[in-house]
């Protein structure tokens, strides 16, 4: 190759590198989507906490099915270790170090955020709980 070829290619991976570095993923997406909705819910939001998320995973809630209370009934104590549905079907790990691919499809999170946060909660979780519940996964 020429140096002027080699010069021109390197120029432009250094070019694509660069500029994609402020693209964001679908989780990074879904957490800005998040982050403006609990914003105009609360203009005092100052953004998503990983310690809010853990004590939403962990609390046992009285509103829901009485058979998950809590978000641990299912999905177990550890988020990097596989859960058990009450019927026994197995639940992956919900950790994003065990399970990375988890999280990038917007329509499946909010079907599973409206379906757990409705058996554990009583109700559909807000977008801070999402976010901080998210927060906590990304940690994990």
């Amino acid at each position: 190759m020429n140096p002027l070829t080699l010069s021109h290619v390197l120029a432009a991976v250094l070019a694509l590198s660069v500029s994609g570095a402020g693209i964001a993923g679908p989780r990074e997406d879904q957490l800005a989507a998040y982050a403006a909705a609990a914003k105009a819910a609360n203009p005092a939001f100052a953004g998503f906490s990983a310690a809010r998320g853990k004590t939403l995973h962990t609390q046992s809630f009285g509103l829901g099915k009485p058979d998950t209370p809590a978000c641990t009934s299912c999905h177990g104590n550890d988020p990097r270790g596989a859960g058990r549905t009450p019927a026994g079907k197995t639940v992956e790990a919900m950790a994003l170090s065990v399970s990375p691919t988890r999280y990038v499809d917007p329509a499946k999170v909010e079907k599973w955020f409206k379906r757990n946060c409705n058996e554990v909660l009583g109700r559909e979780c807000n977008a801070q709980e999402k976010g901080d519940w998210l927060t906590f996964m990304a940690g994990q």
